[in-house]
């Protein structure tokens, strides 16, 4: 697969997976350039077999790199905005539902957050998800089932106090 079919096949993943790093439209956008910025350079000495899971350890790397650099992280309140035929009141419920549940998630040590929305929200394997994180293939499964209890346990918690 050449660069541009795995642009095309990966975009929206990239973004979508830098946007829920960096809760900012415009870092995940910059971010998504540099990951195959950094994919063009490497791709010219290397041939990668399996490409997804590689562009998602580059994102990963990038959005690292681009936290390092800023020392901080910039986070917005907006959510990104798709087009609906649903009612407002469903369309706004729903919006408010995934902020929280980012939110829950963002709250997770660094490497749980990070294993649940590759696993969870990504798909991608166990083991390309350790691979991408560097991390022990057992060492991920426990940041993820740790990162899903706390979740789940945050979810209760929230509805206890709606309800």
């Amino acid at each position: 697969m050449d660069l541009d079919e795995a642009f095309e096949a990966y975009v929206d993943d990239l973004y979508r997976y830098l946007f829920s790093l960096s809760k900012n439209h415009h870092t995940a956008e910059d971010l998504v350039q540099e990951t195959f910025y950094r994919a063009y350079l490497q791709l010219m000495e290397d041939d990668i077999n399996h490409i997804k899971p590689w562009l998602f350890k580059v994102a990963y790397h990038a959005f690292i790199d681009f936290i390092r650099k800023h020392k901080r992280l910039v986070i917005t309140d907006g959510v990104h905005n798709q087009i609906s035929m649903k009612s407002p009141e469903v369309d706004l419920l729903e919006k408010e539902g995934f902020a929280a549940l980012m939110n829950d998630i963002h709250s997770l040590k660094d490497t749980e957050m990070h294993a649940l929305v590759l696993c969870d929200l990504h798909h991608l394997s166990l083991k390309e998800a350790a691979e991408i994180l560097q991390l022990n293939l057992n060492t991920l499964k426990s940041h993820l089932s740790r990162g899903r209890k706390k979740v789940v346990e945050r979810v209760k918690d929230r509805r206890r106090q709606d309800g």
